[in-house]
């Protein structure tokens, strides 16, 4: 496995069947787009330089998406099938030694494992190429892969130009090869577009090595689902369920309890520490981590988060964006959307929600408020119906809350604002003004008793 590796990955393509105004490789599976899977796989086996995906429809998205990765792009300007789509690559690396694997964008459960096997026996053999083929029940729809009498393979056949005989072949045209480069690139050109669709089918590569003289080689996957390529929503969500299985047995596996794990949904991103628990019916998305000895409430959802150990999310929060320190607790029914970041033993009630708020050490919201644009200080409790009113109609406004500060409930706190340390507002009060450190501020007008007036009101009618 010595020899120089390059990947080519085919994902120029629409996918007219997925009936999307959205490139095929750009839809999500396991919480990462089709493309990113496969990219990810490749990763293990070549550095990024030396993948080159191959972009057409969307071209734009799909590279904004991949930069990061540090991937090279062709652009193949129409789309005239899969050898048309290799043939784009051959001047940038035709000069290139070694071995070229191709991959396709929308097959994104192949293993690492699988195609580091694939390279091995392609470099230890004499085949021109290795194809990777598995053996299925119902083959319908595949073509079929053609074997002579040594099992290597003579020709690919697509099933509406396969023969009865033919059709009977349980073993699959999966695509992907494992080419020695030299051959590849001098042989890619006899490519003819032949065919009622006037394209570049790279399926004709097999029978033009084989006139030349080289043979082309099998390497069969027993787990057919690694092979899986996506052409409809329902093969979208079979792919999508595939990933979701793996992820919740590889957390519970690793000291995770998942109650009910059939209803929960983790993308693959995710890190959850042991010991942790997550009840049914939650989703864990993106970029998120959580510490060990925590637990996520019931239908919660947590995306792009970070959370410390022993944090409990009691049922239906929904969290965005945040950052939340170990031993606090959110919700029932709280919302953080955002550039929100929750003190240690912090406590965050139902109906709460913030924004772009630092929530201190142990202070405490425990009903009812929203606090955006805030500095909450430690110990500060916030009292139920508490709200910032942090937007003028143009522009947003902060408010500072000191330490041990009491927030009465039902206070309207108008930005910009600072609230001393020890300080006291009154219940349902208006704040306009500063308030010093250990002061009371009260906002509301005096309260004013009639007595007999609701007697008097009803003679009149």
């Amino acid at each position: 496995m010595s020899s120089q590796i390059n990947v080519v990955i085919l994902a120029a393509g629409l996918g007219t069947r997925m009936k999307s105004k959205r490139a095929k490789v750009l839809h999500r599976a396991g919480g990462l787009s089709l493309i990113e899977h496969v990219v990810a796989a490749a990763s293990a086996i070549a550095p990024a330089e030396r993948a080159t995906v191959v972009v057409g429809h969307q071209s734009a998205q799909v590279r904004q998406l991949l930069a990061p990765s540090g991937v090279r792009f062709i652009e193949q300007t129409e789309q005239k099938g899969t050898g048309h789509a290799l043939l784009a690559c051959r001047g940038s690396l035709a000069s290139e030694p070694g071995l070229v694997v191709v991959l396709y964008g929308d097959c994104p459960l192949l293993a690492p494992a699988t195609l580091a096997e694939l390279i091995r026996r392609q470099s230890l053999g004499n085949a021109a190429a290795t194809l990777i083929t598995t053996r299925l029940d119902d083959p319908t729809g595949y073509g079929r892969v053609i074997f002579d009498g040594q099992h290597q393979i003579r020709a690919i056949v697509e099933q509406k130009d396969a023969t009865p005989e033919q059709l009977s072949i349980p073993f699959i045209n999966s695509g992907i090869y494992c080419f020695n480069a030299e051959l590849l690139w001098r042989h890619l050109l006899e490519i003819r577009p032949d065919n009622p669709a006037h394209e570049y089918y790279l399926t004709d590569i097999v029978e033009i090595l084989n006139r030349a003289g080289y043979s082309v080689a099998a390497m069969v996957v027993e787990n057919s689902a690694e092979l899986l390529g996506i052409n409809t929503r329902v093969e979208l969500a079979e792919v999508d369920r595939i990933f979701r299985e793996r992820k919740v047995r590889e957390l519970m596996l690793a000291g995770v309890t998942i109650e009910k794990p059939e209803t929960v949904t983790v993308d693959a991103t995710v890190r959850i520490g042991a010991d942790s628990i997550v009840e049914p019916f939650a989703q864990i998305l993106g970029n998120t981590e959580i510490g060990e000895e925590s637990r996520i409430g019931a239908c919660a959802i947590i995306r792009d988060s970070t959370l410390g150990a022993g944090v409990e999310i009691a049922p239906f929060t929904h969290i965005v964006g945040s950052r939340i320190e170990s031993g606090a607790h959110i919700g029932p029914f709280a919302r953080l959307r955002g550039g929100v970041r929750i003190g240690s033993n912090a406590r965050i009630g139902n109906f709460v929600e913030l924004k772009n708020t630092n929530f201190g050490a142990g202070a405490k919201a425990n009903h009812l408020a929203y606090l955006g644009d805030a500095e909450i200080g430690e110990k500060a409790n916030i009292g139920a119906g508490t709200i910032t009113c942090n937007y003028d109609g143009a522009n947003k406004h902060p408010t500072r809350i000191g330490k041990d500060a009491f927030v009465g409930s039902n206070s309207t706190l108008v930005a910009p604002l600072e609230i001393g340390d020890d300080s006291y507002i009154g219940a349902g009060s208006v704040i306009t003004s500063d308030v010093p450190a250990e002061a009371l501020a009260l906002g509301r007008a005096r309260q004013v008793v009639k007595e007999h007036w609701a007697a008097k009101r009803k003679k009149k009618k």
